[in-house]
């Protein structure tokens, strides 16, 4: 889908749609599924928390903000891991990380058992949560494993719909994903900007300037560049559909983190003695596809 198809769906789609973005993380991944083909495991009635919070004076939540749903989109078996965007600004801790670690790697135990299972990532997270520190480490370490593993046999899609963005190490698994479904609300980078102009002061990124901050991050600049496959609107019906046809694709030809010497020669292209024009960027990056 280009940027005008995406733009000209969203101008059609009436004031009162059916909004993706407003979802909590629970109820994004049930809309993804089909009705009544699917089963949360480890949900909040198993008491799954962690352990590490309460002595830091902060409420655990008893599924520690990572739902896991087992079910089917548009009839392909798939597990869907979601990040709850209002727990913990979607941080990633030692639970939520194994809870995804393990259901990824039964997706991986049923596709080499003959069964096609493929995975959604739903990422609205600030990467690894502080109070457990290595910990959320250690964890982002075991998904890119087990990522790596998943997405020879099926296909592993990524969304990245509302404002908190995925920044930090579940960056680098959006990175290791067979696709990447973003809206233009959504934001994708390794380092958020309270954390750039912390390092590296105001003048290198003014974290108070938001269309700065989407012209860089923002999905429309990272579907524009080939950071991302799809650019969709914040309907929930969209996200779907552009979810299972990413699923019906099956696994690319060649995955995105495997293309080490194009990313590499883009990145040796740049003048870093100055702040990046995203304008520019965009040019120079433009899809093939668009072009």
């Amino acid at each position: 889908m280009t940027v005008s198809e995406g733009k000209q769906l969203a101008a059609r789609a009436p004031v009162t749609r059916n909004s993706f973005i407003e979802l909590n993380g629970r109820e994004r991944a049930i809309a993804l599924l089909d009705s009544f083909h699917w089963r949360e495991l480890l949900g909040p009635f198993d008491r799954i928390e962690s352990p590490w919070l309460a002595p830091q004076n902060v409420t655990p939540q008893c599924d520690d903000g990572c739902i896991v749903i087992k079910g089917e989109i548009d009839g392909l078996p798939t597990v869907v891991m979601s990040m709850e965007p209002a727990f913990q600004g979607g941080s990633l801790g030692e639970v939520s990380g194994a809870k995804i670690c393990a259901a990824m790697d039964l997706a991986t135990r049923d596709n080499e058992n003959g069964i096609k299972t493929s995975a959604v990532l739903l990422l609205e997270t600030g990467g690894v949560r502080l109070s457990e520190a290595n910990l959320g480490l250690a964890a982002v370490a075991e998904i890119v494993a087990s990522i790596l593993e998943l997405r020879r046999h099926a296909p592993v899609v990524c969304v990245i719909a509302g404002p908190v963005g995925c920044f930090g190490g579940m960056s680098l698994v959006a990175a290791l994903s067979s696709y990447i479904v973003m809206t233009s609300e959504g934001r994708l980078g390794l380092n958020g900007p309270e954390v750039i102009e912390q390092e590296g002061g105001v003048e290198e990124f003014d974290s108070t300037d938001r269309a700065l901050i989407w012209a860089i991050d923002g999905g429309e600049q990272r579907y524009l560049t080939g950071l991302a496959d799809v650019l969709v609107p914040d309907e929930t019906g969209t996200v779907r559909d552009s979810v299972a046809r990413l699923l019906r694709a099956g696994v690319p030809a060649v995955f995105r983190s495997e293309q080490v010497e194009f990313y590499r020669k883009r990145i040796d292209a740049i003048d870093a003695t100055h702040q990046i024009d995203p304008a520019v960027i965009r040019k120079k990056w433009q899809r093939e596809d668009l072009k």
